[in-house]
């Protein structure tokens, strides 16, 4: 299409993508049809994921090429309402897709911090951010850093930046593409993490940002049929109005009332489920005796509760009276028993903590900083206001959201293009609280209650998946199920939502495909983001300048496949669920970048001496804190000031920005040719023609 004009070029565009998305929904109403001519449910399943797959291959295919600006900024061709899809899908990720809903369900109102911090981080992108790196040009963050502040250094600081907050993110991804495609093709978790490599790989291995573009259009046009068709459908089921984001307040009404049956022992089932919360609180007891025992017994401690376990495996297997899942029960307990103190400290201390929220009263959905008390709200309160202000800057400053901008063929086309990405967010964002209730009804009023010998098929299968997402255990032997018996995870609640509400079978599979799609797209710009930097900041700009563009692209492509096999192999560990990860990558960005990028385009007395102050501070404290407060490090240091480690950004922003500023004041303004090219980012020079940066 590089012979087309400009106009042309977007008109095509527009034709193609619009028989794209009718052959998206022709394609769900023929499966529909196969489903009822009894097509069994897996092969409908390997349908859906296999053709989507085989599409951004083939995608990707068709969009290779050896030029090095198609390569790294897509050409700088890219029309605003197309790179603003591009960019939704780019952002809305596997925590988006999957996580958002969820957290909302878990959370209720206290889970709107990712709405609102994420939303809002677009304003400050469109503000302080996009139309002055458009203008800039060239291909990545670290670009902009070592030409703004001059030097290697801070172009370093920011290609490490860049890889430590894109592999964070690029993590999250992985671990829900583990997650459908073990779920869907029934193949263990490890091998379905690089399954779903292989088709990341596909979309961006041959293209670049150039395919990754328009895999990324074609991945939100299946990711955001594949969110509305259940909402709207729940919605006509319970509502009988087919929006749901004006109607699911009649049924968070019912989620309320429900809350209150379950929360009191004078009814039936609210004596049932005060019965397991006592359950839950005597085990909660054992855990923390447990734990005290450990802080004075130490290694001998833990060797006799082991033997003691060991005797009771030995009696249950020769005792007459013991079933087989009693056995299991017991010899799975040993196989799980830590192996060491820091191991007994970290699984206890889980355990109660876990145990201590299941004793708990259910929360209100629909009540702020609900069930705690007055210190506890403001707890509550407190990390609240700074998830929101760590994920708006956070927003403002990700590698890959802001390389999107590079793509656009004006600084006008920047700005607007801005806009376009938060109107298809939020086709997104104000669906998820109505699909977060409407899920939650679901599960009050069908699962809770049921009969433990007629669970539904849909809850063994996600629990050979994975158990800390899916369980349900008969706590006090009545039969019946209890919803402080069911463990459901946040990452489950849209992927299984078609399942718990009973609909088609096409619907689970168009979801799977669409979380499929958030985490493909958000992977392609994460994995490109990495191998650019290093492949372009660190290898032609410091290494070897006179490098031809076939080794460029040639070493790019390489780093793709060690960043894609070294994401696979972290994410085998499950370093923690899919939102931690992604809340840890936006306090990473806004504590390293956000300050230096603010400042540098506003502030012509910023010099390199501030910027890499600013940056390293910012970033070490971010780091450190979520080192010595995150449970996967087993260090349990205590939080400053009660602030969760997801919200870490909070204390490396103002770090960051008093390291600049403090550094850039004490030392020699920047050279005069910098501050104009200060002066000439921060006008921008409104044109229509396409501004190619060879680079």
């Amino acid at each position: 299409m590089a012979d087309l004009t400009q106009t042309q070029f977007v008109s095509r565009l527009k034709r193609y993508y619009s028989l794209y998305t009718g052959g998206v929904i022709g394609f769900v109403v023929l499966l529909s049809i196969l489903e009822q001519m009894g097509v069994p449910n897996k092969v409908l399943g390997y349908i859906f994921l296999g053709v989507t797959v085989s599409l951004y291959a083939g995608i990707g295919i068709l969009s290779r090429t050896s030029d090095v600006a198609e390569y790294y900024v897509a050409g700088r061709r890219i029309p605003a309402l197309f790179n603003g899809m591009a960019t939704a899908a780019d952002w809305m990720s596997a925590a988006s897709f999957i996580g958002l809903a969820g957290t909302l369900y878990v959370s209720g109102y206290d889970g709107l911090a990712f709405v609102m911090g994420w939303t809002g981080g677009f304003c400050l992108v469109a503000l302080f951010l996009a139309p002055y790196l458009r203008k800039f040009g060239q291909f990545t963050i670290p670009d902009f850093l070592g030409a703004r502040y001059g030097g290697d250094v801070p172009r370093m600081i920011g290609v490490f930046a860049a890889i430590l907050c894109s592999f964070t993110y690029v993590i999250a991804q992985i671990y829900g593409l583990g997650l459908i495609v073990s779920r869907f093709t029934g193949l263990d978790f490890g091998i379905g993490v690089f399954v779903g490599l292989g088709s990341i790989l596909f979309c961006s291995f041959l293209g670049g940002m150039r395919a990754v573009t328009w895999t990324q259009v074609s991945q939100y046009v299946i990711l955001i049929v594949a969110y509305m068709i259940p909402v709207i459908w729940l919605s006509v089921k319970h509502t009988g109005n087919p929006v749901p984001q004006i109607t699911y307040g009649y049924v968070l009404q019912q989620v309320t009332a429900r809350e209150q049956v379950l929360n009191d022992p004078a009814t039936p089932e609210g004596a049932r489920e005060a019965e397991v919360r006592a359950l839950f609180s005597e085990q909660q007891a054992q855990h923390e005796a447990q734990l005290r025992a450990l802080e004075t017994g130490g290694a001998a401690y833990l060797a006799q509760e082991k033997s003691k376990l060991e005797n009771t495996v030995a009696v249950l297997k020769t005792y007459p009276m013991a079933t087989p899942e009693m056995r299991a029960a017991a010899e799975t307990r040993l196989t799980e028993f830590p192996k060491d103190i820091a191991g007994a400290r970290m699984a206890w201390q889980t355990a109660a903590d876990t145990e201590r929220a299941r004793a708990a009263p259910i929360s209100p959905h629909a009540e702020s900083f609900a069930a705690a008390d007055e210190e506890g709200r403001d707890i509550k309160r407190k990390n609240f206001l700074a998830l929101v202000l760590c994920l708006m800057v956070g927003t403002a400053a990700l590698p890959h959201i802001l390389m999107r901008f590079y793509t656009t063929t004006s600084v006008r086309e920047a700005r607007l293009s801005v806009f376009w990405s938060l109107v298809f967010i939020s086709l997104l964002y104000i669906t998820a609280p109505a699909l977060a209730v409407l899920a939650k009804y679901d599960v009050y009023t069908l699962l809770v209650g049921s009969s433990f010998s007629e669970l539904p098929s849909w809850v063994s299968a996600w629990a050979a998946v994975d158990k800390t997402l899916m369980s349900v255990t008969d706590m006090n032997r009545d039969g019946i199920v209890q919803l402080a018996e069911i463990t459901l995870g946040g990452d489950l609640i849209v992927l299984a939502t078609p399942e718990i509400a009973g609909l088609p079978y096409v619907v689970t599979a168009l979801v799977a495909a669409g979380g499929l799609a958030a985490a493909l797209s958000t992977a392609d710009g994460l994995m490109l983001t990495i191998a650019n930097a290093l492949s372009h900041d660190v290898y032609y700009k410091m290494i070897d300048p006179a490098a031809p563009t076939s080794r460029r692209l040639a070493i790019s492509k390489g780093l793709l496949l060690v960043v894609a096999i070294c994401a696979a192999y972290v994410t085998s560990l499950k370093p923690g669920d899919i939102l931690f990860l992604v809340g840890a990558a936006f306090s990473l960005a806004a504590s390293a970048f956000f300050p230096a990028l603010v400042l540098g385009i506003f502030w012509k007395r910023a010099n390199r001496t501030g910027a890499v102050i600013g940056m390293v501070g910012g970033l070490a404290v971010c780091m450190y804190y979520m080192y010595r407060t995150y449970p996967f490090f087993g260090v349990n240091g205590s939080l400053w000031w009660d602030i969760s480690p997801i919200s870490a950004g909070i204390f490396g922003m103002p770090v960051g920005f008093i390291g600049v500023i403090c550094g850039s004041l004490l030392t020699r303004a920047p050279a005069p040719q910098i501050q104009a090219l200060v002066d000439r980012v921060r006008y921008p020079r409104l044109v229509t023609d396409i501004e190619v940066e060879k680079g």
